[in-house]
């Protein structure tokens, strides 16, 4: 039995009404949960209803909301010192890059720039990546999201609002269809390779040839698995051609693992499930459990700026690198592993949720990264996101949040160490929801 909630109940309404008079309308807000406080996957509103947080603030709260541990490494730091500017040194600054240079995804050494967000990691990224290279030109993919600082919106291209009214961005930047099997946009022989053989032929046949020198070209950057743009996961050929593009024409690669970064999708960074090494990682959200941190790590013979080249004011929060430690701690230590398996368990049985549902046209997924995308008619595949839209604030009224992604993609990322029994509850939940959409609106 799927219980439906009262909700807005008053103490969140009286807040909400604040919210609207004080605060930038431009937040994209999805539906009205007001947050008391949280355990785990496990949040309570205001009034005090109960939630699964299978949305896990944007995958930020890797090891779940407010862990123990989490919450005793930042309060010893708090009491010790809550700042010091990058003018200086701290320690736990200086172990997190240890930490960071032991599991990036390449053999050579690791330098970290560290950030405040994955917007401020992109940023340092593709200026590193054009003082290294004396390039002047990126390559970004359609659907990618980067961030909307004004640098990394000119990669951003996941929804249209994101950039309507802000162009000019950053000039030099030209974008190509990222390798969705499921909607692609190039036509392609399968008997002569899989879409991601056909998206590295234009790029280098159509691309190079007409629009972009490749000797022009300093980077691509590019997400593993697309997160706002629908959760897209690439097919085999595309990481490891998209390197050996990039070593053929001296270009770096950059890859966005700020949503599919720090075990997500049951390793360290997505890219790994593809077995090639890039040249940098832009990460954030769950690296820190909720506290401000992201990290640029380079390999170190491309970290070649000079002092003053870059730099901030709050990147490195003693408070936020404590947390990050004490977070990569908990990941190594078993929920990386969680999260492969359980994402697994739960891949299976939404596939099995999608045989009996006519709105859901595939399933996808790594760990505990997986999207849903909503069709109208699985044949024709026609987006379905007013189905989307209903099956999420359906959800959410019956205790179960989630957030879409894409055109009509939802996706599920609990924390890493969400139970079998919290996947059951919540997949029950999911269920319920899709079936009072389908009722509403097919």
């Amino acid at each position: 039995m799927v219980t439906k909630l009262n909700v807005p109940g008053p103490n969140a309404q009286a807040i909400l009404k604040r919210d609207a008079a004080t605060i930038s309308p431009s937040y994209p807000r999805d539906y009205p949960f007001v947050m008391s406080h949280g355990k785990g996957t496990q949040v309570w509103d205001v009034d005090g209803n109960r939630y699964l947080d299978f949305a896990a603030g944007i995958a930020v709260c890797a090891t779940g909301h407010s862990h123990p541990d989490v919450v005793r490494a930042i309060q010893q730091q708090a009491e010790k010192f809550i700042h010091i500017s990058s003018d200086f040194y701290h320690e736990k600054w200086v172990e997190l890059g240890e930490k960071l240079d032991e599991i990036a995804p390449f053999k050579e050494d690791a330098l970290c720039f560290m950030t405040n967000s994955g917007a401020e990691a992109v940023e340092a990224a593709i200026k590193l990546a054009r003082f290294h290279t004396h390039r002047p030109r990126f390559i970004g993919f359609h659907g990618g999201f980067h961030g909307r600082t004004m640098g990394a919106l000119a990669f951003t291209s996941s929804k249209v609002v994101q950039g309507r009214a802000f162009f000019p961005t950053m000039p030099g930047v030209t974008h190509v269809p990222f390798p969705n099997t499921y909607r692609p946009r190039l036509a392609y022989d399968p008997n002569k390779g899989d879409y991601g053989d056909a998206v590295i032929e234009y790029i280098e046949n159509v691309i190079f040839m007409y629009e972009c020198p490749p000797e022009d070209i300093a980077a691509f950057l590019v997400e593993p698995i697309q997160g706002e743009g629908g959760y897209v996961i690439p097919p085999a050929s595309f990481f490891p051609r998209l390197r050996a593009l990039c070593d053929k024409y001296g270009i770096l690669l950059i890859v966005d693992e700020v949503q599919s970064g720090m075990g997500r999708t049951g390793k360290w960074w997505a890219v790994q499930h593809w077995g090639i090494e890039p040249d940098m990682v832009c990460a954030a959200k769950g690296i820190a459990s909720g506290m401000p941190l992201g990290a640029m790590i380079a390999k170190k013979s491309i970290m070649d700026w000079p002092a003053g080249a870059h730099g901030n004011t709050y990147g490195g929060n003693p408070i936020s690198c404590a947390s990050a430690l004490e977070t990569i701690r908990l990941l190594e230590n078993g929920y990386i592993v969680n999260a492969a398996e359980i994402g697994e368990y739960a891949l299976d049985a939404l596939q099995e949720i999608a045989a009996r549902h006519p709105s859901i046209g595939e399933v996808r997924g790594k760990g505990l990264m997986i999207g849903v995308e909503f069709v109208k008619d699985k044949e024709t595949k026609d987006r379905a996101p007013d189905i989307r839209n209903e099956m999420v604030h359906n959800a959410f009224e019956h205790g179960l949040l989630l957030l879409g992604c894409g055109r009509n993609t939802v996706r599920l990322t609990p924390p890493l160490n969400v139970s079998q029994a919290e996947m059951d509850e919540g997949l029950k939940i999911f269920e319920h929801a899709v079936t009072l959409a389908e009722k509403k609106l097919m």
